[in-house]
Parts: structure tokens; C-alpha cells; sequence
């Protein structure tokens, strides 16, 4: 098997949240990332039928409502399906303020007590694929990134965007941690990691270093 890894983004309308499904081969196990608003989680089954794919897990790289909204659809179509998030966060699945719902109007929460911890240095695989856990939390407090280095990858949630960082004026955030977790777990990866983002285009840890103006 090759090292290539599949990553595709499902974008919800209304936040314009990246969900992402990621994969190595077809048939093979998969991994559903931060699944959002609708059409997301619909789209995203969608494929993994076509794909003929085999969820492996539910990871969330922070529990807003945005990144989590997704979640009992797809635990609806896989009940058994395992949910990966920071101890830090697991509250935003039993809380609609932790999740910020409350603050939006709608408030929402899935309901889920049993979930995994996401340790910062831990390890998870995929299909033979190793992907390191970072701790990014700043934006959220206990936000976390997904590293694969094989394949120059990594999955920030909302801890860095191209030109831009999280917002740190929630609850529970913390700038100067959220800028210091980016310098050094981020920052420290070689410059063509590839940067899969919870909103917006994919960038680079290179582009991020020399050009986002939150990291001069």
C-alpha cells in the first residue's frame, strides 16, 4: 500500500465548516472529522457508500457546535461508531453552552457521554497510516491536530487558517496559549505540511510562517 492519503471536505452553508472524511483506499476504513451542519453529515454517508468505506471512528478536534452538529446523524446510520475528542471538550456533547449552541439561539447538544480521550502526543492509526495528536487549544480548551508526517498532512480544527488563527473571545479561550501551541507544535512541522483547516482553503505551515500576519 502506497502512502497516499485521501482527504475530502464537506462544507456546510451556514459556517462554512469543513468536515472532512479521510481515507487511504477504497474499501478500506475511514475516519469522519468535526462532521457539521446539514447537508454535511448526509453528503458525507453519501460517499462512503459510493467509496464503499468503513468508518473506523468519529474524531472531533473541539466540540463547537459547528464542528459537532453532524454527529447524530452519523452515529444514527453507525450507532457503534466510537467518538474521539479532548477530555477537555466532551462536554460540549452533553452541554449546549459548552458547545456555544445557546449563544446562537438554537441550542443543541448530542447527548453522548461515552467518548475517547484525545492525548496530546498519543498516537491514532488508519489503515496502517500514523497520526500524531496535538495539543492546539487556545481557540477552545481542549482543541487538538492530527498529524500524519508520512504523508505531510495535518487537520488544525479551527486553531489556524490560511491568513488568520481561531477566534480566542469565547469562554474558555486563551490567546496567548492558542499562539504559543501554534508556534511551537504547529510552526515546528517542515514548511510543505499540508493544512486542512475547519474553515476555509487548504494552506501550509510554510505560507502560515511567512505571510499570516496573528504569527509575525
Amino acid at each position: 500500500m502506497n502512502d497516499t492519503i485521501q482527504i475530502e471536505a464537506f462544507v456546510d452553508p451556514s459556517f462554512g465548516e469543513n468536515a472532512y472524511l479521510v481515507w487511504r483506499r477504497d474499501g478500506g476504513p475511514c475516519w469522519i472529522i468535526d462532521p457539521g451542519l446539514p447537508p454535511s453529515a448526509a453528503q458525507m454517508l453519501r460517499r462512503i457508500g459510493e467509496r464503499r468505506l468503513q468508518p473506523d471512528a468519529i474524531v472531533l478536534t473541539h466540540g463547537h457546535a459547528d464542528h459537532i452538529a453532524g454527529v447524530p446523524e452519523i452515529r444514527q446510520a453507525y450507532c457503534e461508531l466510537p467518538i474521539f475528542i479532548a477530555r477537555e471538550e466532551a462536554a460540549a456533547l452533553t452541554d449546549a453552552r459548552e458547545n456555544l449552541s445557546t449563544g446562537l439561539g438554537a441550542p443543541f447538544a448530542p447527548g453522548i457521554t461515552e467518548t475517547r480521550d484525545l492525548v496530546p502526543g498519543s498516537e491514532l492509526t488508519l489503515d496502517g497510516s500514523t497520526w500524531h495528536v496535538l495539543d492546539v487549544s487556545g481557540h477552545s480548551p481542549g482543541g487538538r491536530a492530527l498529524y500524519c508526517a508520512v504523508a505531510g498532512v495535518v487537520i488544525v480544527g479551527d486553531a489556524l487558517f490560511e491568513g488568520s488563527i481561531g477566534r480566542t473571545d469565547f469562554h474558555h479561550s486563551n490567546h496567548n496559549r492558542l499562539i504559543r501551541n501554534i508556534r511551537e507544535k504547529l510552526l515546528a512541522l517542515p514548511d510543505e505540511t499540508r493544512v486542512y483547516s475547519g474553515h476555509g482553503p487548504v494552506t501550509t505551515i510554510g505560507n502560515e510562517r511567512r505571510c499570516n500576519p496573528f504569527l509575525q
